[in-house]
């Protein structure tokens, strides 16, 4: 993750933590364990100082080794860490400077594994900020106890809610779905309550009665329903056309126009992020309306959007269309690495009963393909590369999707992202920790000049800092 050649170049971040440790292993680096592993991951330095400009230099430990069998013994007890993440490879020894220093790449850990704790106390756990370690409130111990289950969020039975919860409507025009486009199905002659629980949407409960799901509420039920379970549930759209108008269009879960169940929401706003984008046609003749690679991929973003949310979380999801991009927000944060998620190959739904569903009426068919499919669409297109970002506290994931539009004379145009070019830097700047001005550039789709500009209004904001080095500019994020 970082070149410890130019170890002078860095400075502590979000994912790099220095510690001195010439008085033994120190007790804080515990609270960073905890923190790394429940975040993004990062390295830990030891034999490593901070000088008063902030860069990094390496100071000479004089037993390593000793640090380092204490490291192991205690990650190790089940009385002092819940888990240990790590491999061997991941602890080494490194000579820097001429002094030996020690290395910890702690890795994110999996779900299954969080929250990792301290002490035998679910509630010392910790999560990294920019601003160091802070310990998780009770609602995000919460949130990753509910994610390490085998079962998916959404596969619960709700026995304290009965079958009327659901909207026959949305059930109907389901069915009216599934039937065009899998004529002649098994399912087809079932009645609604039999055909609900072979789809998963309703389940039988030790009363022998039939009750709805977790996924079957979302994505059938009445809104008013809804928020009896998942009290905050919201389900927002706008369309930010007119920049003279906050919101030029607007659908809310809670309007009391419609349902508000996540089902409908899914065939409005298709309807809507959809509308206007002009590319050649590839006809499916299974599919409704346009079908081209980027309405696909558009439709794999929604859906991913929509079926990883974490419905008990806060804030609610929101949906922004704008000339210039498009931006899909959920609570909850990934359950995998953000990378791993890019390379596809294979699918951890936060609710994976409510992407059967879709699954059933051909609505995200690619198992693990979404989101690098949605990446290769855009990079054929010659768009820019689209930017996902994960926020904690409360946790939240942010895709953001510049796309094309037609100017006033029907000319195709390539917008620049605009105001979501901080959040593009910051993102970049996350993960690769230093970048000069034509990288950025590079993943903004602008001059490196027009990025120096970007860069140095966002030195003025104190979310970036620069150092010269060689007569080069090197930005970071400002910690």
């Amino acid at each position: 993750m970082i070149d410890l050649l130019k170890l002078n170049m860095y400075k502590e971040n979000n994912r790099i933590e220095a510690k001195k440790a010439l008085g033994g292993l120190p007790k804080s680096i515990w609270e960073t364990y905890s923190s790394f592993a429940n975040t993004l991951g990062g390295i830990i330095l030891l034999g490593v100082i901070e000088e008063k400009d902030k860069s990094l230099h390496s100071i000479n430990l004089p037993d390593p080794e000793k640090l380092v069998r204490e490291f192991w013994e205690i990650v190790n007890d089940p009385k002092r860490t819940s888990v240990n993440i790590l491999a061997e490879h991941h602890v080494t020894i490194e000579e820097v400077e001429g002094n030996r220093i020690i290395v910890i790449n702690v890795p994110r850990a999996q779900r299954y594994d969080k929250p990792v704790f301290l002490d035998g106390s679910l509630y010392q756990t910790y999560r990294r900020t920019g601003e160091g370690d802070y310990r998780c409130s009770r609602e995000e111990v919460s949130a990753m106890l509910r994610d390490a289950g085998v079962k998916t969020q959404d596969m619960t039975v709700l026995d304290g809610m009965g079958t009327e919860a659901l909207e026959a409507d949305t059930v109907h025009r389901y069915r009216k779905r599934m039937e065009r486009l899998r004529p002649g199905h098994v399912w087809e002659k079932l009645d609604d309550l039999e055909f609900l629980y072979r789809l998963g949407a309703v389940g039988r409960s030790t009363d022998g009665k039939m009750h709805p799901t977790g996924a079957g509420l979302l994505m059938f039920g009445k809104e008013k329903e809804i928020v009896k379970e998942y009290p905050y549930y919201f389900l927002d759209y706008q369309e930010q056309m007119d920049q003279d108008t906050r919101c030029t269009q607007r659908i809310i879960s809670s309007s009391g126009e419609w349902t508000g169940n996540v089902y409908d929401f899914y065939c409005r706003v298709y309807e809507k992020i959809a509308e206007g984008i002009h590319v050649p046609l590839k006809i499916d003749r299974k599919k409704e309306g346009e079908n081209t690679p980027v309405h696909e991929a558009l439709r794999e973003a929604l859906l991913n959007c929509l079926t990883n949310a974490d419905y008990y979380g806060r804030q609610g999801l929101v949906i922004v269309k704008k000339r210039e991009a498009i931006t899909l927000s959920n609570p909850g944060g990934f359950r995998m690495d953000v990378e791993e998620a890019k390379s596809g190959g294979f699918s951890d739904s936060r609710n994976g009963a409510m992407a059967k569903m879709f699954n059933v009426v051909d609505i995200g068919e690619s198992e693990g393909g979404g989101i690098p499919n949605i990446y290769r669409v855009w990079r054929k297109q010659g768009w820019k590369i689209p930017v996902i970002m994960e926020k904690f506290k409360p946790e939240r994931i942010t895709l953001s999707l510049a796309i094309e539009k037609e100017d006033h004379k029907g000319r195709k145009t390539q917008n620049a992202i605009g105001m979501h070019q901080q959040e593009i830097v910051i993102a970049y700047l996350t993960d690769h920790v230093s970048a000069n001005s034509s990288e950025i550039g590079e993943i903004l789709g602008v001059s490196t000049s027009r990025a120096r500009a970007i860069l140095m209004k966002l030195a003025e904001h104190d979310i970036v800092e620069f150092d010269t080095i060689h007569r080069r500019r090197i930005y970071r994020l400002k910690a």
